[in-house]
């Protein structure tokens, strides 16, 4: 494995998550989605990608996203990826940020376990960003690897979410800052 991509490769828990995959499906007779639009990368998305894409999502070519790695997406184009806003710590200790094509975003979990724990409760980063109180259908291979990685975390998607929301609230006035 080369440094570059020992650099960009997953950790392991999102690493197995992105082995099972995600499921998703458009009822026509429902008129509704089941399961999550949200695919991982296979690992964190380049850096000069990254960069590409948030000077284009922020209208802003002064910045490069570098405070960030992207780590999934969902089929409209919203990221997925660590903020890495703690000093010193594992990208896997920072903070899961959810930035819509829409201009719409948000912390949604505190680390990689809360993450976890949201993706065994059948939410996916739109999902929990949109609305973290709805019903899911919980995800027995993903409830595995969140016990794995996170074993004894506990809470519902509203609190993991709330929680990240509450730890850092000025996140919308972050990026608000460098949109153009």
């Amino acid at each position: 494995m080369t440094e570059t991509s020992a650099h960009l490769a997953l950790p392991a828990g999102l690493a197995d998550v992105a082995k099972v995959g995600f499921e998703w499906e458009w009822d026509e007779e429902a008129d509704e989605a089941r399961g999550c639009d949200f695919e991982l990368y296979e690992r964190f998305e380049a850096p000069e990608r990254t960069a590409r894409w948030f000077r284009l999502w922020t209208g802003n070519e002064e910045v490069d996203g570098s405070q960030f790695r992207f780590f999934g997406a969902t089929g409209a184009g919203d990221y997925a990826g660590f903020w890495l806003v703690r000093p010193g710590v594992s990208v896997t200790e920072q903070p899961v940020v959810y930035l819509g094509s829409e201009g719409e975003c948000g912390v949604i979990a505190r680390d990689l376990g809360d993450l976890l724990r949201l993706f065994a409760d059948g939410f996916g980063p739109a999902e929990a960003f949109a609305d973290p109180d709805r019903e899911t259908q919980p995800n027995e291979a993903f409830q595995a690897i969140a016990e794995r990685y996170a074993p004894g975390r506990r809470g519902s998607a509203a609190e993991i979410v709330a929680g990240a929301r509450e730890e850092f609230p000025g996140f919308s006035e972050f990026i608000g800052a460098m949109c153009r």
